[in-house]
């Protein structure tokens, strides 16, 4: 007797029945056959920080179809499943997760944190599994791995040792997103971007050589005490006199000299910007454009640097542990020990009572 069809697609209906008998039939499964073509797929692992979205979806049913199409043509077809461990978002989430329990990591100590980031795999990565095996995807199930299993370890410290050792991996600084509270770095996915209303402070830079004051404008004043110059477009007519010349930094009284970059925009406020390379993204390619040196102002916890930084600063240095184009560390004097924003109201007061700040202006950033 024939079956009538239900009206709607209910994939509950049939999908895990259908995925239950591949798996007992051992379907996926690859072994090394030397009468038939390998192909394989080492399936891009995702991050065990949350679960499957439609951008996993898409790029594991291409790969499926790719196996299957492989496997049914008569190769050797492996598709290796797994997960990443995606340490530094991976550490976000727990954080965020145990702050609403009143709990740092601090409070747990790095064994206790270690377990929770163990747990969190377990389940999260767990889920993940599931959700593929929802999709119906052909993985080889029996060769699972994680990016924290002891031989994924070891195979990754062999390899980056060796390309080391050989001089073609190095290690550098540079510019990345960076957490004051988890003292970590945020990819670039993470940072989330809003918009904000803040203010634009003109601040006056004197010339040494002429006397005369440049107007510069910031949205972030407490970095000027890592600036370590200003630039101006080369062919901006109103500066040509300035080519070569320097200007004294505000509060600290150093000299710093006047560079010519494209970074500084003719049409833009007053075509004058100053430059901190240790603090901005776009200052820190100016910096290496121009051989500029990089000065820290802020430790990696926000507050700003003084006397104690230094001092752990030229200890590494002197132990030659310093990473290539580290950045020099400023004791910040004063405003040492303070927290970005308490310094930034401290450094304001003390530009206007030195009569170095010209206007106050509001400003929306994001």
């Amino acid at each position: 007797m024939a079956q009538e069809l239900e009206k709607t697609y209910n994939p509950s209906s049939f999908e895990d029945s259908i995925y239950d008998f591949w798996m007992k039939g051992n379907y996926f499964h690859a072994e090394v056959d030397p009468d038939k073509k390998p192909y394989t797929i080492v399936m891009p692992p995702p991050n065990i920080t949350g679960q499957l979205h439609i951008g996993h979806a898409l790029d594991e049913t291409v790969q499926d179809i790719l196996i299957r199409w492989k496997r049914m043509s008569g190769c050797s077809a492996l598709w290796l499943p797994g997960t990443d461990h995606a340490s530094i978002a991976t550490e976000a989430k727990i954080v965020e997760a145990m702050r609403k329990e009143g709990v740092t990591k601090d409070d747990l100590g790095r064994e206790k944190f270690l377990e929770r980031a163990w747990d969190w795999k377990r389940e999260y990565g767990g889920r993940i599994t599931r959700q593929l095996r929802k999709l119906g995807v052909s993985c080889d199930w029996s060769r699972e791995r994680f990016t924290l299993d002891e031989g994924c370890s070891d195979a990754v410290k062999e390899v980056f040792v060796k390309l080391y050792d050989e001089g073609k991996i190095y290690r550098g600084n540079r510019m990345v997103n960076w957490c004051p509270h988890c003292n970590t770095s945020i990819s670039d996915a993470e940072v989330e971007y809003e918009e904000q209303q803040g203010h634009f402070w003109h601040i006056l830079y004197k010339v040494r050589e002429t006397g005369e004051m440049l107007e510069i404008a910031t949205t972030r004043p407490e970095t000027m005490l890592g600036d370590t110059a200003v630039a101006i477009n080369k062919d901006d007519e109103r500066y040509k006199h300035l080519h070569g010349c320097h200007v004294i930094l505000p509060l600290l009284n150093k000299e710093i000299p006047i560079v010519c970059d494209e970074h500084a925009d003719m049409e833009k406020g007053t075509g004058v910007v100053k430059i901190t390379p240790a603090h901005d993204p776009n200052d820190y390619e100016v910096g290496q454009r121009c051989n500029l040196p990089i000065v820290r102002v802020f430790t990696y916890d926000g507050f700003m640097t003084g006397a104690e930084d230094v001092a752990a600063y030229e200890e590494l240095k002197a132990k030659g542990s310093l990473a290539e184009n580290e950045p020099e560390v400023l004791d910040c004097g004063k405003y040492a020990g303070m927290d970005t924003m308490t310094a930034r109201k401290a450094i304001v007061a003390d530009l206007e009572a030195l009569g170095q700040l010209k206007q106050v202006k509001e400003h929306t950033s994001r």
